[in-house]
């Protein structure tokens, strides 16, 4: 359907970075796309980019090729967690949280972020989550970082907190870190491994530059895991389950894209973060009611849509099928998003302004 904007889906209408471009067309040349293995150059653009981003040392040896987050949270919750274990996490949150540990026949838990209508922020419920943390039958711990769909960037004093709880009540944490890279100012990304050695000692971090460089359809990720015993465990899964060896466009595109992608993000984020502007301000003079969440990264709106009073599923049928955009509706993120609704505003200004548009006469009529 070509009049259906797709607004929903994670990733940018924006074209890589030229190096990348060029990066693959050079392996193009090549000729030869057999079994393919990074090399020095792709471990070392992920060191050097983690050490001047995030000031985290990384070592080389501690970087396993994945394919993809999505296929790693699976891999993670068939490896580490067994029949009967419950895995904590925090909605509303991304979906695959709760379909990774249902698809391995483990249950889940949510300590549920704390929305306030009124600053329209979000907080994290300590109380509630060292609460749920210490049910002995929990095991894991799912972090989102930059939080997926709020797109709270989690300040360092509160991962310290929930790693003290996590600490306290030997659980193992597992942390999506895959918009690490899209962080407006004012706001600073830290790492869960990077606060200590005796966090990283029990911390799976899922890193990619898939979601920053605009290169998901390579299906190439990183996980980064010091604990050797821990290490040992995630390999030994993907080797039984096959997913050994590595995307060779992928693995090239992720070297270029560490290595000559900065200016060209920079970029990116100053357009986004207008396109976040410019949709405040259309719905404060169109459709006052809706509220939009400030994002502090990230490239998805999540907007507070419960004051026009209409259920998820009649909100869902005015913007899908009379405004003819497609959105991803809060529900299916946890019960907690049932009001809200998550945007990508990672588009041309004009797509967004169609968009919205249309959703405007749907929602006011």
């Amino acid at each position: 359907d070509r009049q259906l904007l797709p607004l929903w889906v994670a990733d940018m209408d924006f074209k890589c970075p030229p190096q990348i471009i060029e990066a693959m067309k050079q392996r193009l040349d090549h000729g030869i796309f057999g079994y393919s293995m990074p090399m020095h150059g792709y471990f070392d653009s992920i060191t050097t980019w983690a050490r001047n981003t995030y000031s985290w040392d990384v070592d080389r040896d501690w970087i396993v090729l994945s394919p993809g987050v999505v296929p790693v949270m699976n891999l993670l919750m068939k490896t580490f967690a067994s029949s009967g274990d419950k895995v904590l996490i925090q909605g509303p949150v991304y979906y695959h949280f709760m379909k990774a540990p249902t698809n391995q026949g483990v249950d889940y838990v949510s300590s549920d972020i704390v929305y306030d209508a009124d600053s329209m922020d979000y907080h994290i419920d300590f109380d509630d989550f060292e609460r749920k943390a210490a049910d002995p039958s929990v095991k894991i711990a799912m972090l989102c970082n930059p939080h997926n769909p709020s797109s709270r960037v989690w300040p360092r004093s509160d991962l310290e907190r929930l790693a003290e709880i996590c600490l306290k009540h030997d659980l193992l944490i597992i942390s999506d870190e895959i918009h690490c890279d899209l962080i407006f100012p004012g706001n600073t990304f830290t790492p869960m491994a990077s606060l200590s050695e005796e966090i990283a000692d029990r911390t799976i971090t899922m890193m990619a530059a898939s979601k920053t460089f605009n290169i998901a359809g390579l299906k190439t990720s990183h996980t980064i895991i010091s604990n050797p015993q821990l290490r040992e465990k995630f390999v030994d899964g993907i080797q039984k389950l096959g997913l050994f060896g590595g995307n060779a466009m992928g693995i090239i595109a992720t070297e270029a894209a560490y290595t000559h992608g900065r200016d060209w993000l920079d970029q990116v984020l100053g357009y986004v973060h207008a396109n976040y502007e410019f949709t405040r301000d259309f719905f404060a003079q169109t459709l006052p009611k809706v509220r939009v969440i400030e994002p502090q990264g990230t490239y998805l709106l999540w907007i507070d849509c419960g004051p026009l009073g209409f259920g998820p599923e009649e909100r869902k049928e005015r913007i899908y099928q009379n405004a003819r955009v497609w959105l991803d509706d809060g529900s299916m993120f946890g019960e907690a998003g049932a009001n809200f609704e998550r945007i990508n505003i990672a588009c041309p200004r004009a797509t967004l302004t169609t968009a919205l548009e249309r959703m405007a006469a749907a929602l006011k009529n």
